[in-house]
């Protein structure tokens, strides 16, 4: 009696598995450059709400200041306090951070990742 075979071939199994295990690789190594942009991310926000709660004593530089202390507080190397950009648009202070960041997988073969967080103060 001939029986009908089920299942998966180890070799087709093997070739399932690699994209799977490309996918996961990568997803790896993309976590901590998200979480580094959720801390920046965190930084701006904390800065535009401080610069707030102060009212007409918001210059550039308090902004700064108060962005440097979060980043040295949360350890972010990257992007630096001076790659952010801070401009008054109206009556109100805009502060941006907009850099790109890689992520590398294996050999010369690299994931770019372009971040773009704005804060708004007033206005």
């Amino acid at each position: 009696m001939y029986r009908r075979q089920r299942g998966m071939t180890f070799l087709g199994g093997l070739l399932l598995m690699i994209p799977v295990a490309i996918v996961v690789y990568a997803v790896i190594r993309l976590v901590p450059v998200y979480l580094n942009y959720m801390n920046v991310a965190r930084s701006l926000d904390t800065a535009a709400s401080t610069a707030q709660s102060d009212g007409a004593h918001v210059s550039p530089q308090a902004i700064r200041g108060s962005i440097a202390k979060s980043f040295d507080i949360d350890s972010i190397n990257f992007p630096s306090v001076s790659d952010i950009q801070i401009r008054q648009e109206g009556s109100g202070w805009v502060i941006e951070a907009k850099y790109e960041d890689t992520a590398e997988l294996f050999g010369n073969i690299s994931l770019l990742i372009d971040f773009d967080k704005v804060a708004r103060i007033g206005g």
